[in-house]
């Protein structure tokens, strides 16, 4: 058959296999005929089939808005499958086409009473998108219907509901709340977060519709649809905020960030200062219950498979969290950084706020936050920011190491914010402010230019911290005028030599002579700098820059922009008055407007302040209030009625057997919050016994097999020994690992299968060692010294839990390697490494000396007749060769005799260890004693503080360590010396010139006054006049080098290299003190 021997219907046929292939101006108007005329036959197949069609051409995007009327009257249709995509297609469009939908508003109150749930909810769905106000009682008695049906995804749809009738008559709100109240007590789980959803959006100011169901909430939460779960958590934080007392309150927040280079003498103030501080002690806080159950429901959601949940676990936490608990959230938000990019994004953004007021609970995941060659460029920002912000002294090492090879990235942007990272860690952590500096001056060779403008930059604003020390960077900068294009840098290099002109008085004029004549091709930001570089130039050195600032000022006059023309007029009259303003006296004052002394700039995060917006929501991304956003409440100073949480069940049925089952859940609640208190707060010895006590039987069971493993795992609690010992003091050691037992089976039946049991148990101990009072503390002498006999063993069970996230490994310590001193020369791939010695290697060199100086650890009058004195020995540990000996001097100056002299609970910061001293029984009166304690301080001068105990009281005390100490002497040859030397350069050195003193001059006194600083060992030379001094750190093993060239008239040379950066640069300021 030929093409003009096809009837018109065959053709019709095939144009209606895809109604939207027309072309885009054809003006087709019988193209939709064939799926009316489908949905005008009687046959419900035909029906089915266009719908079908027609639901296809919605999804694909098409507009089907002009089939509404054909699909409208198939709304009444009996066959099922028929009347469900009619129902999607008036979801859709029901909006658009409200005049006719309204004629089937009679049919969709008869599918509200339809056997099929999803009939009932598509037409309750369908009615409540006609947002038409005529029909407000019609929805909202479908609403009510809705509410009470069988079925919850009926009731999940009537939730769904109340929102849109909200928007479209908010009088009906009392009404909508009614509903929202009696549906937030729905136990169906599909139900929960749409009600949620819907409480927030209509009244989430009614935080007393929530006292009632709380509980009920927090024990359906595990089960909730994902976007229900977040729904819950978002709610929950805002009513916690409000109900539930800061669990902060009475902790230092800023504890931990303390700088551990603090150089005060506080003990040797007064020491009367912090035994007042010690009785005055703030009312210990005990957590509700109620917030706790919180806590404990939201915390397995961490392990969900959608990073939106897991992010809002960790708002909640954070927000609501004490501040030793937060630190779950960091693993699971450091497993999200392995998703999509917009993930990571977003994540990356979180941790950032998080990490600037508590950097530790991220600390141990720095790796985690390296940039990849795959990144794109905003994640490789935010991870720069991430790394910035934990950068501390500990770690500084291995983040300037980082930046340094970021610096080399082809990624312009990426390599201006790497360089104003580097700034930000010099001028936060100042010991190393002078090793910035000067890597940021080798930036200036570099070929790019964009690389040396970002470093002049920088650089400008770290000189206002100390311009004096830097003349010779100004000068390097004042060369570079010349080829520095980047309006910026060229208007900083301006700025400098102008602010700081008497530190080069004759590179000065030179400078402002150059660019004197290029101004009128000059950049409008370097047009402004160059009249300011005038102005002082000519109230400092008016001699020889009169005539160029005259010049420069005319220029300015008739220049084009306004703002430079008003700032030559205005810098004309202030400093060059003509006659008849010249009786004024502003002009005098010139110079002291000119140059007044400038605050140095404070360079801070971008995300600082940013977390005044909830973590996760829209206005903590965008950093500005969104439209809709709801301050997040403050804690409430005093705690509010717990009462209200309370479920009356007064109406409960007189059945025997619906008696026995609604006690039976009571208790079984009861005995839930009685193992919190066990686990997690202790309140006393009473309650913890009588929780001990419930479960007997299970414990008489496992008595026989688990309390040995117990006992030995009550010896060993953690690797930093912070747990208190005086729990173990107030009850016989037997019953300790009874009631430890009870508690973890207790938990084990109520937490379903919690795979972070381990976590958990970690957390409860730490919060029972808060919660230990001063009395249990003073009475826990007998299992201290068994506590501290047992550490080593602490160290190796708790070193099998690194895995990769663990802490960055100090990448200068050779582990395991013996430096042996004729060992060959060390491969060019090893560069870079540290070279540790064993104990064997270490040896008393020429001019070391053992100081005598002592230090004042507890005042007579503080300990009450007990003073104590500590002293370095600079003697190997015999317990761990990575430990510092200290020696403790004891004196008792009263008259009756002091019993039980042992240290007690301890606060260790990250990565300290300790092996305490032998207990003292009794200290006679008159009578002085010493004794030997360990302390590895992790190559860090943070204190060791701990409680100094006696029989009847307690004292805090802190231990500070010179930074000298750190260093253990180590002999070397020369050669080898030199190698390391040559390896440890560019950051790893600070170098300087000195002036040593005649009387000092001598090879002895040089030795000797190094020697008192810091502890290391005389490396023989071939030079007489040079002087070389070799060791390592305890810890790590990184070698430390000292050289002094001594010249002429005492004009000398000090050279210190070592990786530790925060060492070096302290260690090179201590000896120029010393040898100056």
């Amino acid at each position: 058959m030929s093409y003009n021997d096809k009837s018109p219907g065959a053709s019709g046929d095939d144009g209606s296999q895809d109604p939207s292939a027309s072309g885009l101006f054809t003006a087709n108007y019988k193209k939709y005929e064939d799926l009316k005329e489908m949905l005008d036959q009687n046959k419900d197949s035909l029906k089915l089939d266009a719908m079908k069609r027609i639901i296809g051409m919605i999804a694909k995007g098409k507009n089907a808005s002009m089939l509404f009327p054909a699909v409208v009257k198939n709304v009444a249709c009996k066959n099922i499958e028929v009347k469900k995509l009619v129902y999607v297609y008036l979801e859709r469009y029901a909006e658009e086409q409200q005049d006719l939908a309204l004629l089937s508003i009679s049919t969709f109150q008869r599918g509200l009473k339809d056997p099929n749930q999803l009939i009932r909810a598509s037409a309750l769905r369908v009615l409540s998108s006609i947002r038409v106000p005529i029909i407000v009682p019609i929805m909202l008695l479908s609403i009510k219907e809705g509410m009470n049906d069988m079925s919850p995804f009926v009731r999940k749809t009537a939730a769904h509901a109340i929102p849109k009738l909200h928007s479209l008559d908010p009088d009906q709100k009392e009404n909508l709340i009614e509903i929202i109240d009696k549906l937030l007590s729905d136990r169906a789980t599909l139900v929960v977060g749409s009600v949620v959803m819907a409480f927030q959006e209509v009244c989430p100011e009614r935080i007393d519709l929530v006292h009632r169901h709380y509980r009920n909430l927090c024990s359906l939460l595990v089960d909730v649809d994902e976007w229900g779960q977040i729904a819950i958590l978002s709610m929950m934080t805002r009513y916690a905020r409000t109900q539930f007392l800061n669990p902060n309150k009475y902790e230092n927040e800023d504890e931990n960030e303390t700088p551990f280079y603090d150089e005060e003498d506080e003990e040797n103030e007064d020491s009367d200062v912090d035994n007042d501080k010690q009785k005055i002690k703030p009312p210990k806080y005990v957590m509700d219950n109620d917030h706790r159950l919180l806590l404990k429901s939201a915390k397995p959601l961490l392990q969900s498979r959608n990073a939106a949940v897991v992010m809002s676990v960790a708002q909640l936490y954070y927000h609501l969290a004490p501040y030793n608990e937060v630190g779950l959230v960091a693993k699971p938000l450091v497993r999200l950084l392995r998703g999509h990019r917009e993930v990571q994004a977003i994540v990356l953004q979180n941790i950032a706020s998080m990490s600037l007021k508590r950097k530790g609970i991220f600390g141990p995941y720095l790796k985690s936050f390296y940039v990849r060659s795959t990144d794109p460029t905003h994640v490789r920002v935010l991870k720069l920011e991430v790394l910035t912000n934990l950068a501390s002294e500990t770690n500084i090492s291995v983040i300037l190491r980082e930046f340094q090879t970021y610096v080399r990235s082809s990624d312009k942007r990426f390599v201006a914010h790497t360089i104003q990272g580097i700034a930000r860690c010099a001028t936060n952590i100042t010991e190393v402010t002078d090793t910035c500096l000067s890597g940021l001056v080798s930036l200036l060779s570099n070929r790019d230019e964009a690389v040396v403008a970002e470093s002049i930059v920088v650089i400008k604003k770290l000189l206002q911290m100390n311009p004096s020390q830097h003349c010779d960077i100004i000068k390097h900068m004042a060369k570079l005028i010349d080829n520095i294009q980047v309006p910026m840098a060229r208007a900083s290099i301006l700025w400098l030599i102008g602010e700081y002109s008497e530190f080069v008085p004759k590179i000065a004029p030179d400078v402002l002579r150059k660019v004197a004549k290029s101004f009128t091709s000059q950049e409008d930001i370097v047009k402004l700098q160059i009249v300011n570089l005038a102005s002082k130039l000519f109230v400092t050195n008016q001699k020889q820059t009169k005539l160029l600032t005259q010049y420069v000022l005319q220029l300015a006059k008739y220049d084009q922009n306004y703002d430079i023309r008003d700032r030559a007029r205005f810098i004309r009259h202030l400093i060059m008055p003509s006659g008849d303003v010249g009786s004024g006296q502003i002009h005098k004052h010139a110079k002291k407007i000119l140059l007044s002394p400038k605050p140095a700039p404070v360079l801070e995060s971008p995300f600082k302040g940013r977390d005044v917006y909830q973590l996760g929501s829209l206005s903590h991304a965008i950093n500005a209030e969104a439209n809709g956003y709801q301050k997040m409440p403050d804690f409430p100073e005093e705690q509010p009625d717990p009462t209200v949480r309370n479920v009356i069940v007064a109406e409960t049925p007189t059945l025997g057997k619906k008696k026995t089952r609604a006690g039976q859940k009571s208790s079984k609640k009861k005995s839930f919050y009685s193992d919190e208190d066990v686990s997690s707060d202790e309140e006393d010895s009473d309650e913890s016994s009588s929780s001990g006590t419930k479960d007997s039987e299970s414990d008489s069971e496992l008595e026989s097999g688990s309390e040995p493993e117990s006992g030995s795992g009550s010896e060993t609690e953690g690797p930093d020994s912070r747990v208190s010992d005086s729990d173990a003091g107030v009850k016989p050691p037997k019953h300790k690992p009874k009631k430890v037992e009870s508690t973890t089976e207790d938990s084990k039946s109520e937490s379903e299968s919690d795979s972070d049991s381990e976590s958990e148990s970690d957390s409860s101990s730490e919060e029972e060692e808060e919660s230990s009072s001063e009395e249990e503390q003073v009475v826990a002498k007998p299992v201290k010294t068994k506590s501290a006999s047992k550490k080593p063993k602490k160290e190796v069970i708790n070193l099998l839990d690194l895995d990769d996230f663990g802490p960055p490994p100090n990448a200068s310590k050779p582990s395991g390697a013996n430096y042996d001193i004729l060992a060959p020369m060390l491969p060019t791939e090893l560069r870079g490494l540290s070279l540790g010695g064993n104990g064997n290697m270490i040896s008393d060199g020429i001019g070391q000396s053992v100081p005598t100086q002592t230090y004042d650890l507890l005042h007579r009058v503080t300990g009450e007749g007990l003073s104590a004195k500590y002293r370095y020995t600079r003697r190997a540990h015999p317990q761990d060769d990575k430990m510092i000996s200290v020696e403790l001097q004891f004196h008792n100056n009263g008259e009756a005799p002091i019993e039980s002299i042992h240290s007690g609970e301890k606060k260790l910061q990250a990565g300290l260890k300790v092996h305490d001293f032998s207990e003292i029984e009794i200290l006679e009166p008159g009578a002085s004693t010493s004794c030997i304690m360990g302390i590895d301080f992790f190559d860090t001068t943070q204190p060791l503080t701990f409680d100094l105990c006696t029989k009847t009281r307690k004292f805090n005390v802190s231990i500070k360590i010179p930074v000298g100490e750190l260093v253990k002497p180590v002999t070397m040859p020369q050669t080898e010396f030199l190698k390391q030397q040559n390896l440890l350069s560019g950051m790893n050195e600070n170098k300087g010139k000195i002036t040593i003193a005649e009387n000092s001059s001598t090879q002895s006194a040089i030795c000797d006054n190094v020697t008192e600083v810091v502890n290391v060992c005389v490396v023989p030379s071939t030079q007489d006049n040079v002087y070389r001094f070799a060791g390592k750190t305890a810890h790590g093993g990184s070698v430390l080098l000292v050289t002094v060239e001594y010249g002429e008239s005492g004009k000398s040379n000090l050279v210190v290299n070592c990786d530790k950066m925060v060492i070096c640069s302290m260690v090179f300021k201590q000896l120029k003190e010393k040898l100056s």
